[in-house]
């Protein structure tokens, strides 16, 4: 009897990653080394990244410039994207912060007693517990760009938030896309 290859697809976290990174980017025309620089990858992983979101039918190729399909990638990133993703807390960390601590939720959202959610980075000015970011790059590529920074802010309290932390985070990824 012979073996079929498992050839199902999965996504990896620097697949979202790049697609929050090209989000953020705006709708200008963007090149593979300038969405790798953008987002602190090389430009194997963002080659790789877009092409496994193509085959998810999250982007499509237009003129062979990445184009996020928005509906579905709303879609993913509310009611999927948790579970796929899910978050992954540590100790007390000096980092940077995420989730509600950050823009534009900390605005929105009165800081409570407990520890804020950080990303765990030399590079931080806040100290709080930490949550695992969806790629290593994310804390330094999220300094670089505000706009970033703000996505992936929202995406941790997607999927690390309570019920008033997810609504107004989904609400301002509705304004953004």
């Amino acid at each position: 009897m012979s073996t079929i290859a498992n050839r199902q697809l999965s996504l990896k976290p620097q697949d979202l990653y790049v697609l929050l990174a090209l989000a953020a980017w705006g709708g200008s025309v963007i090149t593979y080394p300038q969405l790798a620089a953008f987002a602190a990858l090389s430009i194997s992983e963002v080659h790789g990244a877009l092409k496994r979101a193509e085959q998810a039918r999250l982007l499509f190729f237009d003129a062979k410039r990445p184009t996020i399909i928005k509906t579905a990638f709303k879609e993913f990133l509310f009611h999927g994207a948790k579970y796929a993703f899910p978050p992954v807390r540590g100790t007390m960390v000096g980092g940077v912060p995420t989730a509600y601590a950050a823009a534009p939720l900390n605005a929105q959202i009165a800081p409570s007693a407990d520890p804020p959610p950080v990303w765990p980075s030399v590079l931080g000015s806040a100290r709080g517990i930490g949550l695992v970011p969806l790629y290593p790059t994310v804390p330094m590529a999220a300094l670089r760009s505000p706009a970033l920074y703000e996505n992936l802010a929202l995406f941790d309290a997607l999927r690390s938030g309570n019920a008033r932390e997810r609504t107004l985070a989904q609400q301002l990824f509705e304004e953004r896309l």
